[in-house]
């Protein structure tokens, strides 16, 4: 089932993995927010949209890659946030439910 809320998402946290009914980019999310970076940067590189591009810019921010974010950023036609990483995954979260 795909979550309605943030909450709901967030509830998914102690599960194993992402449920398979789930967009990509959610599924990214989903590992970010687990704390796996690696397997959330794995599928949003694969994403080529402007969605993938922001959280492919987020992941890099949260990385501390100012610049490749920087260029993410610019591909998913959003400014450099200013800011908490937390609010942007909240909101990322909330755009792809």
């Amino acid at each position: 089932m795909i979550p309605k809320t943030y909450e709901e998402f967030e509830a998914t946290l102690d599960q194993y993995a992402p449920p398979g009914e789930w967009s990509e980019p959610l599924k990214s999310l989903w590992h970010d927010a687990k704390g796996d970076w690696e397997s959330s940067h794995d599928i949003a590189q694969e994403l080529n949209s402007q969605m993938g591009s922001w959280i492919h810019a987020y992941l890099h921010r949260k990385e501390g890659d100012k610049w490749n974010a920087g260029y993410w950023y610019g591909r998913a036609d959003k400014p450099f946030p200013d800011f908490s990483l937390e609010d942007e995954l909240k909101i990322l979260v909330e755009a792809n439910l």
